[in-house]
């Protein structure tokens, strides 16, 4: 959360002139409710199989840029079919570097508590190993302007 998945994949793609789609967007237009609601009506279990299921068909598409949600790397099978299916760049981002551009979101149900950093924290800790395992390229986000992060993207991909 907060590292710039979204806006770095956008910028990608349009430089590319790929397709980009944000896996949580492509949730909640089939889902046809908010990540919030699925939360509230599923579970975090419920909404995990939700975006396993997106990102099998999403990843069989070719000149695409995903985004995926933070913890999509949780379940083995997105693994897989990640590192068969394409390159895996991992932004990353200090907890520190997250809370501070998240703070005033309402919309990340996983910060629906009362010490969101903390809470990043420990997100962190359960996730990056996951993040560097799967990833080719790890790039750090931190103190780089979104198109600095495209250029070094797109300088490790060719």
């Amino acid at each position: 959360m907060g590292a710039g998945k979204t806006t770095v994949g956008r910028m990608l793609a349009k430089r590319l002139t790929w397709r980009f789609t944000d896996t949580d967007a492509e949730i909640v237009r089939q889902a046809g409710r908010s990540i919030p609601q699925i939360f509230a009506a599923e579970g975090e279990e419920g909404f995990r199989v939700r975006e396993q299921q997106v990102i099998d068909q999403l990843t069989q598409l070719e000149q695409c840029v995903l985004a995926l949600g933070g913890g999509s790397l949780l379940r083995e099978i997105n693994r897989q079919h990640l590192a068969e299916r394409g390159q895996v760049i991992f932004l990353s981002c200090s907890p520190e570097q997250q809370y501070q551009r998240t703070r005033r979101s309402r919309h990340r149900p996983l910060l629906d508590t009362p010490d969101p950093l903390a809470r990043l924290r420990d997100l962190w800790r359960e996730r990056e190993p996951w993040y560097r395992a799967t990833a080719d390229h790890t790039i750090l986000v931190e103190q780089r302007t979104v198109a600095q992060v495209v250029q070094h993207i797109i300088m490790v991909l060719t």
